[in-house]
């Protein structure tokens, strides 16, 4: 049985373990990108330079949000094309995704460093943090395409059927980032300048494994001099996936800079500093359910090209009972211990007060996001961009946004903490009813599974 026929034959929950299982592990440690940036700036620089990386936090999601556009809407058509054994076509598109990926990486550069002054003031930065905001940015935006190209290509490796592969990538970076931010904050005195740099060379490395990957002799889809024309019929369903991803990410950047200047509004830049450590741990906690459905994907839509529904449903219903347990156990982790994770990144007794309270409302309604993360991965990968965009921007645009703008003025601070679980709530009864109408229309009902 060759890697991708096993999408189709093996038992499901065995399959969910082999694939999420890696995945889970490389998100992990690749959420620690953040987390370490965030915990060495703290301790090592100050509060005001940990308000610069938050400041800079949406410039990161909005890189984040291009190598989505490319990476899950290509890996999502490859893993289908690869269920209907149209090898050639999957290998097509993977050629025409690294186009994309270098093309979009190398624009949001020059924009940036063109635009990064009045960026960042427009992002909230004050007359104190801009500095540190700059600083880190500057060389944070040097690494933009090893970062869009290592995170948009690993996904394809996966969707090949070698997730152990993909794991080791994302391994590599965070081990790499871990090790070189002491060394160029605390030995070598570089500040934030130095945590930004230890990233850039991390993501780097990480690039040229998964080049070397897809270059050599391993990689059932190669890439190709031969693919890299872009082909307009390949690049659509490309987008048109992607979107959906692309669109949650990018507007997540925005709400984030809403975010940002409210709080400076009604907390100051303590405030913002600590909504940068809320962001980084709620990062790490979506991680394993991001891998969860990483893993999921393929399995999902292989057997959806396959025409095989009750595999298609099988998986659904176990990534979901398994993101929710992950959920759970993150909310029991930020309700009773928020000042012990507070205090990881940083020794201000005002931040540690501030932030403690803001993560413990934030993140009250984790337990029922998780089935919602893979009711959006579902319409992701069968190829049904429209639904996975609106439930995508829901949360965020339909929703929190508009909390974000009302309920500071009547609670202040804590009104800003509120916006996230009132908005978290609202979207997940939204996803209900979209994704028990859509699973109608499959042969076999979900309870059969």
């Amino acid at each position: 049985m060759n890697r991708s026929q096993q999408l189709g034959e093996e038992k499901i929950g065995k399959l969910l373990r082999k694939f999420s299982i890696p995945a889970i592990i490389g998100m992990l440690v690749n959420g620690l990108y953040n987390i370490v940036d965030r915990i060495f700036v703290g301790q090592g620089v100050g509060s005001l330079a940990l308000s610069g990386t938050a400041i800079s936090f949406p410039f990161t999601l909005a890189i984040m949000a291009f190598g989505m556009l490319i990476g899950i809407g290509a890996t999502s058509v490859i893993s289908i094309r690869l269920g209907q054994q149209k090898n050639e076509e999957a290998e097509q598109i993977v050629g025409n995704a690294f186009v994309l990926l270098l093309a979009i990486s190398l624009t949001i550069t020059l924009l940036g460093y063109v635009f990064m002054d009045s960026l960042l003031f427009l992002f909230g930065a004050s007359g104190e943090v801009f500095p540190y905001a700059k600083e880190y940015l500057t060389v944070l935006l040097a690494g933009a395409v090893f970062q869009t190209i290592g995170f948009g290509m690993n996904n394809f490796i996966r969707a090949e059927g070698n997730p152990k592969i993909a794991m080791y990538s994302m391994i590599l970076g965070a081990v790499l980032n871990t090790i070189l931010n002491p060394i160029f904050i605390f030995g070598l005195h570089l500040g934030v300048r130095g945590s930004a740099l230890a990233t850039v060379i991390s993501q780097f490395v990480t690039a040229v494994w998964v080049l070397s990957y897809f270059l050599g002799n391993r990689a059932l889809l190669k890439i190709r001099l031969r693919n890299l024309k872009l082909s307009w019929v390949l690049v659509k369903p490309i987008l048109a996936i992607g979107v959906s991803p692309f669109s949650m990410q990018l507007v997540g950047s925005v709400v984030t800079i809403l975010l940002n200047k409210t709080l400076v509004s009604y907390g100051g830049d303590l405030s913002v500093a600590a909504m940068g450590v809320i962001n980084s741990i709620t990062m790490l906690i979506f991680m394993p359910v991001f891998g969860i459905g990483q893993g999921a994907q393929p399995i999902l839509g292989y057997n959806y090209g396959a025409r095989r529904y009750d595999r298609v449903k099988h998986t659904l219903k176990l990534s979901m009972i398994a993101s929710t347990g992950v959920m759970v156990l993150g909310f029991l982790l930020v309700e009773l211990f928020p000042v012990a994770i507070m205090t990881l990144f940083s020794k201000d007794t005002e931040l540690i007060s501030i932030g403690s309270n803001g993560l413990r409302i934030f993140l009250v309604m984790l337990p029922i996001i998780g089935f919602q993360v893979m009711a959006v991965n579902y319409f992701q990968a069968t190829g049904k961009p429209r639904k996975s965009l609106f439930l995508s921007m829901s949360r965020q645009l339909i929703f929190l946004v508009p909390m974000i703008l009302i309920l500071p003025k009547f609670w202040g601070l804590t009104g800003v903490w509120l916006a996230g679980p009132v908005a978290d709530l609202a979207s997940s009864g939204l996803t209900v009813l979209w994704l028990r109408r859509d699973l109608r229309q499959l042969d076999l009902p979900l309870k059969n599974t």
